[in-house]
């Protein structure tokens, strides 16, 4: 076997392990990207489920009589809003932007709620009854969503930045994603007083 043929059966090799090496971690990134998109649209699921809840319970509180118009109509501004978000898993700042308006509406909703206990009527009705539990299983849901988005996140980007896949990602146009983060304010604890006498 001449030298020629030797050169060229080693650079046929080289290429091959590239080749298939660059095929292994493409696909890799491919999947752990798509991956973060499911996991993220788990996420948004989950929030509609909530704005589908409020939209239900706006409409048992519309009907009842001389309710709080003011603090109703507030929701339903937060609600629009919430709804006109669009994300871009790669883009921190569309995911800030999304969880500002999900904080927002959440906020709004609970100051709502706040003025509802003032109306036993409304609150003695099976919808409203019935959508205290269901938001309190949503609320867990979105939280158990956000966390499988954030470990989804991890492994993609973990991929994205260990060697040698971070060679492959750059190559590809893979890029490290946002994570989801808490909502500002919520690494204080509440400051609770009690009146005991």
């Amino acid at each position: 076997m001449s030298t020629k043929n030797l050169t060229l059966i080693i650079v046929l090799v080289v290429i091959l392990l590239f080749g298939g090496c660059a095929c292994s971690r493409y696909n890799g990134l491919v999947t752990s990207d798509q991956g973060v998109k499911t996991s993220w649209s788990n996420v948004e699921t989950n929030y509609q489920r909530r704005t589908d809840l409020y939209n239900s319970v706006i409409k048992v509180i519309e009907g009842s009589a001389n309710f709080e118009k003011s603090t109703l109509k507030e929701v339903i501004t937060a609600r629009s809003k919430a709804t006109s978000v669009t994300v871009d898993v790669n883009d921190s700042n569309s995911l800030a932007a999304y969880q500002r308006a999900q904080g927002q509406l959440q906020g709004s909703f609970s100051r709502l709620m706040a003025v509802a206990e003032a109306y036993p009527d409304l609150k003695t009705t099976q919808q409203f009854q019935n959508f205290q539990t269901d938001i309190s299983g949503t609320e867990n849901r979105i939280n158990v969503a956000r966390r499988d988005f954030n470990s989804q996140v991890q492994e993609y980007n973990l991929k994205v930045k260990t060697f040698p896949s971070n060679i492959f990602a750059g190559m590809f146009g893979y890029h490290e994603k946002p994570y989801y983060k808490a909502d500002p304010g919520t690494e204080n604890a509440p400051d609770i007083h009690f009146d005991i006498k």
